[in-house]
């Protein structure tokens, strides 16, 4: 360790990635949530002058806070104070890529990658074999998220089931299915979190519930090994409704894509539309000829899906994160 770096540091920086997630994915309010394709990446390092210096490039540059105030500072000092060391100078430098105020998990990809800077820094690890201890970093950072739904998969990957127990915050991960692609409709305009939530009931009918919670548990089935299912298993009643007056477009064009068979559901807080494809399903895929055997979301789909948003929105197919956060040396 070098005698340069503040007590109870034991790393000069660490290099930090983690994936966009979408939540809910229908009935799975607060509680299921999937690892996307999509990966904002920060380079932390200490300084020894005690400054804060935080780039930004890409999605928020100019926007998001530079100073102690932005989202992965404040994290990584929630976890410096929980050891009872101050927060030392830094040099954050962000690559943004997830969208922000968009429903893709912005804002969990940012307190995970302050909790996995923090520990790593904090760890006394090898920089050579550097490792995250996901179950600590998952409940610090749904803890200071507030809910687990998309803190899971970005901190495990995959698919992923949270939930709040008497000893705190847990997660699960089930394989999804092989046959598995996500479609992301992203529009133009964006919705905070607080928004969307603030247009949800203290309470809703008793038949609602239950009717979701049996959707909820079928959609676990249809995500691990029965996407056909995907289309029922998606139906919800406990929070979509609520915000249509939020986000009318988005509902809109979940409910056309639904009517014409394809599992669509607001991702997470919204606006944006996420599509569960099953790779099973006529039309919906192809091959290229450069990975023959790994079928993809086809052309047609995606200008089927785009004739539907309109110029504003942008359609993405992404992959399912298998690895979730991630972690290593900084880079040169």
């Amino acid at each position: 360790m070098s005698q340069s770096l503040p007590a109870g540091v034991h790393l000069s920086g660490v290099h930090v990635r983690t994936p966009a997630t979408s939540a809910n994915l229908g009935p799975g309010f607060d509680s299921l949530g999937l690892a996307l394709g999509l990966h904002d990446e920060a380079d932390v390092r200490i300084t020894g002058d005690g400054d804060l210096v935080v780039d930004v490039e890409g999605e928020g540059a100019g926007e998001v806070p530079r100073d102690s105030s932005h989202l992965i500072v404040r994290a990584m000092r929630a976890v410096f104070e929980e050891a009872g060391e101050p927060l030392p100078g830094l040099h954050l430098r962000c690559t943004n890529r997830i969208p922000h105020g968009r429903g893709m998990g912005s804002s969990a990809s940012a307190i995970v990658t302050g909790v996995s800077a923090a520990t790593a820094l904090l760890s006394g690890q090898d920089p050579a074999h550097l490792s995250l201890d996901r179950d600590r970093v998952f409940r610090l950072a749904a803890e200071i998220e507030g809910h687990p739904d998309n803190v899971a998969p970005c901190v495990y990957g995959g698919f992923t089931v949270a939930w709040r127990s008497a000893e705190g915050w847990r997660a699960t991960g089930v394989a999804p299915s092989a046959r598995l692609r996500p479609l992301v409709c992203i529009p133009d305009e964006r919705l905070s979190t607080e928004q969307a939530r603030g247009l949800l009931p203290g309470t809703v009918p008793h038949a609602d519930a239950a009717f979701t919670a049996g959707r909820a548990a079928l959609l676990v089935a249809a995500v691990s090994g029965h996407p056909e299912l995907l289309l029922e298993a998606t139906e919800d009643r406990l929070h979509e409704q609520y915000r249509r007056p939020a986000m009318p477009e988005s509902l809109r064009i979940a409910r056309e894509l639904r009517d014409e068979g394809l599992p669509a559901v607001v991702s997470g807080a919204g606006p944006t539309v996420l599509v569960l494809v099953d790779a099973g399903r006529a039309g919906g895929v192809s091959s290229s000829p450069e990975t023959p055997d790994v079928a993809q979301i086809s052309d047609d789909l995606v200008d089927s899906v785009q004739r539907r948003t309109g110029k504003h929105w942008h359609i993405r197919p992404l992959a399912i994160d298998p690895a979730g956060a991630w972690i290593e040396t900084p880079r040169s």
